[in-house]
């Protein structure tokens, strides 16, 4: 008889693992409260990023802590009276950012980032979504000198440890890349590898369509149903009750609530970020996703426009938007590129699902059969979607993955 398997969760984890387990056999129904991608992946950089083999640290340096103190940044924000209740994952997110310690992270952390482009490319080709990816990487261009050899220095690094390929520009092959952009830059990078995304919704939907040409179903649920059932998991949904033998929780931002009704305590933290779509005055062209390195926001030549998104602002899940960071944002990426009019009614709004150890959660619920993780990918949730679902499942249908997943094992927070 086939298997049942549930998926709760619709993001781009979540479809990524009802393929890769209908692929293999089990008859899978994906669940969320939303359609798919409507909620952390709808709103991300559209990067897949092979580039990205070092998760983002807390920063360490004493001066650079007290300017993030000001709270007057593009690249992080923060709620000041949410802070008590977040100081624990904080001290320990930045207790593992210390040099030694993220090196450690970083090389336990690179298989997954290093297969994300191929682990892609076989659901895009498989979704027929090809028109929705562009192949010839990024730019992050720098305002001074010495921001811009730190970094080619650790692309260097990169390169010899991990085979990260990257250029080297100056500041005339900015301009040469980018003719209408203005400014007095001292040079960049150009990650060759990474892969972009036209419209990340659109992919998580073309993914969610051949997961049901596979025979697949998606149906709305709540998640605060799921609950053991005989040897089993059973689940309300808009359908009825639905049972299985296996359940999986890719809930992103809301996994910590969901496991917690279960037994467990995972400190998954929260990152919110922002973006606003902007026409282009007159025939102005963004040709590159393009980082202004150091003031911490991307523009991004998307479908709807060019997608502008912010760094990091640390708040509850549920706190009201303050998109302060878009604001400033905004008035800086006007003065080196002829942005027009706002195209969305407001700004959009997700959550990143943090770990302090910055790895994702991937595996086995160390008490409970058939129940499965995978969440907290932080800032590359689009980037590790089709490579998270490809181990999972593998390892829920007794395969070896193909790639060792210890370090993500949910024992590390719940033994």
């Amino acid at each position: 008889m086939t298997k049942n398997a549930i998926v709760l969760g619709a993001g781009i984890v979540g479809v990524s693992t009802a393929i890769h387990l209908q692929r293999r056999g089990r008859q899978v129904t994906l669940i969320d409260r939303k359609d798919p991608g409507n909620e952390t992946s709808f709103g991300n950089a559209g990067l897949i990023q092979r580039e990205g083999v070092a998760p983002y640290g807390f920063p360490q340096q004493l001066g650079l802590l007290l300017r993030y103190a000001l709270n007057n940044r593009i690249d992080a924000h923060y709620h000041l009276h949410t802070l008590p209740s977040q100081i624990a994952f904080l001290a320990r997110y930045w207790w593992n950012s210390n040099a030694r310690r993220h090196a450690i992270i970083t090389r336990a952390y690179a298989p997954l980032i290093e297969n994300s482009v191929v682990e892609h490319k076989d659901l895009i080709e498989a979704s027929q979504a090809e028109g929705l990816i562009r192949k010839d990487g990024w730019i992050k261009i720098f305002r001074t000198e010495a921001k811009r050899d730190q970094a080619l220095a650790e692309a260097a690094l990169w390169q010899n440890e991990f085979g990260v390929e990257y250029d080297r520009l100056t500041s005339a092959d900015i301009a040469r890349m980018e003719p209408d952009m203005t400014g007095d830059f001292a040079g960049g990078i150009r990650w060759r590898d990474p892969w972009s995304v036209l419209d990340p919704h659109a992919l998580t939907s073309a993914y969610r369509r051949y997961f049901e040409s596979l025979g697949g179903r998606f149906v709305t649920g709540d998640a605060a149903s799921l609950g053991p059932f005989g040897s089993g998991w059973k689940i309300m949904t808009a359908e009825g009750p639905l049972e299985a033998e296996d359940a999986v929780i890719a809930l992103g931002p809301w996994a910590a609530v969901a496991t917690r009704r279960l037994g467990y305590s995972f400190p998954l933290g929260i990152k919110r970020g922002y973006h606003m779509h902007y026409a282009t005055e007159g025939n102005a062209v963004l040709n590159n996703w393009t980082l202004d390195a150091e003031r911490g926001y991307l523009l991004a030549p998307m479908n709807r426009g060019i997608r502008l998104t912010t760094g990091a602002e640390f708040a509850t899940l549920d706190a009201p938007k303050t998109p302060v960071q878009l604001d400033r944002a905004e008035a800086v990426a006007r003065t080196i590129f002829p942005l027009g009019g706002r195209l969305d009614p407001e700004p959009w709004m997700g959550a990143r699902p943090c770990t302090p150890d910055m790895m994702p959660v991937i595996g086995k619920a160390p008490r409970h059969q058939g129940l499965w993780f995978a969440f907290g990918h932080a800032h590359h949730g689009l980037t590790l979607g089709p490579v998270t679902g490809r181990v999972l499942a593998e390892l829920i249908t007794g395969e070896t993955p193909f790639i060792d997943i210890a370090a993500y094992s949910p024992q590390r927070f719940n033994p």
